[in-house]
């Protein structure tokens, strides 16, 4: 399944459920099959992402990180996408949605 943020700011985020739900999770929103951000709600969704992306970027091994989707072997590790680059869309579109004052939803 996937879930599509859309701003009047932005073009669109297709994200892949998992990923889409983990984020979800970190700013702290239920991830339903709709839902909104609102401008307001918007630093701190920011500040959470940048927080839980400091945390992953300091462990030594990413699967050591309360957010991750998935568990991977050492090969796998090698080449892992981090949390960082899974969220950029989004920390882009919140950026851009922010301050332009419009809100984010997502449907499914």
């Amino acid at each position: 399944m996937l879930y599509r943020f859309k701003s009047q700011a932005t073009a669109e985020v297709v994200m892949l459920e998992t990923n889409a739900r983990q984020l979800l999770d970190i700013i702290g929103k239920a991830p339903g099959a709709q839902g909104v951000i609102t401008v307001d709600q918007m630093p701190a969704a920011l500040q959470a992402l940048s927080a839980a992306m400091a945390r992953e970027a300091t462990a030594q091994h990413h699967n050591h990180d309360d957010h991750v989707a998935e568990k991977h072997d050492e090969a796998a590790e090698r080449e892992h996408v981090s949390l960082h680059q899974r969220a950029a869309p989004l920390v882009d579109m919140l950026k851009r949605a922010g301050a332009e004052g419009k809100d984010i939803t997502w449907g499914v």
